[in-house]
């Protein structure tokens, strides 16, 4: 069966640029442009693996990952952002609170983004949908 990975980000050619990284693999790839869209997809399928943004209107990142965690304490998530100084605060209060999360900067390039991929949830041959 193949891995499910999930990128939650608000920027429509960023969830582009993930879908293009992967798209010469194994894994299961879907998008959502939102945090509130991530959680509904996420309570519906299992995923392998979240890529989620940090700086979202509506829901951020820090608030998606809580609720995520509410269901999920175990998942994999990183956390991709330019943005880590300003939510400062937030990712130390996840910390204290135990979330476990990964963050990488951005701009990530394709290599990064299969390089976790690969690395956290396995590298079989994949295949993505949009």
């Amino acid at each position: 069966m193949n891995k499910r990975i999930l990128v939650i980000d608000d920027d429509r050619i960023i969830r582009k640029l993930f879908l293009h990284a992967l798209e010469d693999t194994k894994y299961q790839v879907d998008t959502a442009e939102s945090g509130e869209k991530g959680i509904e997809m996420h309570s519906e399928f299992k995923y392998d693996l979240i890529f989620l943004d940090l700086n979202m209107p509506g829901m951020n990142g820090i608030e998606t990952l809580r609720e995520i965690r509410k269901t999920d304490p175990d998942i994999p998530v990183y956390i991709v952002t330019a943005f880590y100084k300003e939510f400062l605060e937030e990712i130390s209060s996840a910390i204290d609170d135990g979330l476990k999360f990964e963050i990488t900067h951005k701009p990530i390039t394709p290599d990064g983004i299969v390089f976790i991929a690969k690395s956290t949830v396995g590298s079989e041959k994949v295949h993505t949908e949009n």
